[in-house]
């Protein structure tokens, strides 16, 4: 687990804001959900022979002797929210959470056991518009982060349950024929999850999971024209796509599509976004049968492709910086720092507190990252005027009246884009 220390949090922040925007511009609600659940919850949805519920869980007994878990991931919380308070009867929904994942992994580069997820979960909508909207959220929250070219677009479908299950059968009997190749997480998922093998990152395996028999080929109708459908808008919107058809989810209740962004920057962790659709969980969890899809996104990874690529944005904590020297300066200080908030919203202003000499402070308001520092001595206070200096620029100090000041602080930093 890890801090995240003020150093860091403006681009955390920047990253925030882009998302709100984006899914607000969809029409997506948000909805909190509590960090701890039943454990059953995550058997029952994850699955009791999947690693996460086997190996990663943080899972304990409460006082009353109940076990309780901290979320592992946030389809199964969302999912049960909505059949608990009845969110799901007769309507459509368009939801997104965001917060901290707990799984006990072992820890590498961009992967912590405390980890931040965005997630967006859409109930009700059976065809592949409600797939591509999704594809397009993702597509616009790259523009405006300025690394579209950097993801790629990865499709499969994974088709229906019963489909799935005759691919299956095929699946198991190769890899039975090559036992001999197989490590010894495959050697495990043949047993309880053979198309996880699919999913390897075992470069000694990859000529043997090249030749494995291919969903695509076991899908009937339906399925096939709900791809091309997907697959005709997206082309339609002009985004590109790869089709991947060793792209899996390991859950029975996925569905049709599956999809991932990836991008090449980050060694190994190359998925820096997965979705698809689900809609065989409303049923498992005891609700009645309808349509899912969503996706989710770990934080970090995003934060380190951003980082990667040099496109952080350059943020300051504090614009103005005001010095107070003396006992009038320091009275009157205060109340006219708030003048100026309530003149100029937006503006980032700190005020040094606990004393100290003119050159002291000067100190201090260069040490903050200030672009100017507002000046009040005793004197100035008497007089009515402000003195204004640049910390950035060799320019003089210019003194000012303390409208002019509000009017010259105005200019600079409440017409600027956010």
């Amino acid at each position: 687990m890890h801090d995240v220390l003020p150093g860091q949090t403006p681009l955390w922040q920047y990253a925030e804001q882009m998302i709100r925007e984006t899914l607000g511009a969809y029409g997506y609600s948000e909805i909190r959900l509590p960090l701890v659940e039943k454990t059953e919850l995550f058997k029952r949805s994850i699955g009791e022979v999947t690693d996460i519920v086997e190996k990663e869980m943080y899972t304990f007994d409460d006082r009353n002797g109940d076990s309780l878990t901290l979320r592992p991931e946030g389809t199964a919380g969302c999912l049960r929210a909505c059949l608990e308070h009845g969110l799901l009867h007769g309507q459509v929904l368009r939801l997104w959470y965001y917060g901290p994942m707990y799984r006990h992994e072992r820890p590498q580069k961009g992967r912590y056991r405390q980890f931040f997820q965005l997630g967006v979960e859409t109930y009700g909508m059976a065809g592949p518009d409600i797939d591509a909207e999704l594809i397009l959220i993702m597509d616009r929250l790259w523009r405006k982060l300025g690394i579209r070219d950097k993801v790629r677009l990865q499709l499969n479908s994974l088709g229906t349950i019963a489909e799935r299950l005759i691919y299956r059968e095929s699946l198991v009997s190769y890899f039975q024929e090559h036992l001999e190749e197989l490590d010894e997480d495959s050697l495990r998922r043949l047993e309880t999850n053979p198309l996880r093998i699919l999913d390897t990152k075992n470069p000694a395996m990859q000529q043997l999971v090249a030749n494995a028999p291919e969903l695509m080929a076991y899908l009937g109708e339906e399925s096939l024209e709900h791809f091309r459908t997907l697959t005709a808008t997206l082309e339609d919107l002009g985004i590109s796509y790869e089709i991947n058809s060793r792209l899996v989810r390991g859950l029975d209740y996925y569905s049709k599509t599956v999809f991932e962004w990836v991008t090449d920057e980050l060694g190994s962790q190359g998925t820096v976004c997965a979705g698809g659709r689900y809609d065989g969980l409303i049923e498992q969890l005891g609700g009645r049968a309808n349509y899912a899809v969503g996706f989710a996104m770990g934080i970090e990874r995003l934060l380190a492709l951003i980082e990667t690529l040099g496109n952080a944005p350059v943020t300051r904590t504090v614009d103005v910086y005001m010095i107070r020297v003396g006992e009038k300066a320091e009275q009157e200080g205060l109340r006219f720092a708030e003048v100026i908030r309530n003149e100029a919203p937006g503006l980032k202003l700190q005020v040094n507190c606990g004393g100290g000499s003119f050159k002291s402070q000067f100190k201090k308001a260069d040490k903050s990252g200030a672009e100017y520092a507002v000046i009040l001595g005793d004197d100035e206070v008497s007089r009515g005027e402000v003195g204004v200096k640049s910390l950035r620029h060799q320019q003089e100090q210019q003194t000012l009246t303390r409208q002019q000041t509000i009017a010259f602080l105005q200019g600079l930093f409440t017409s600027r884009p956010e």
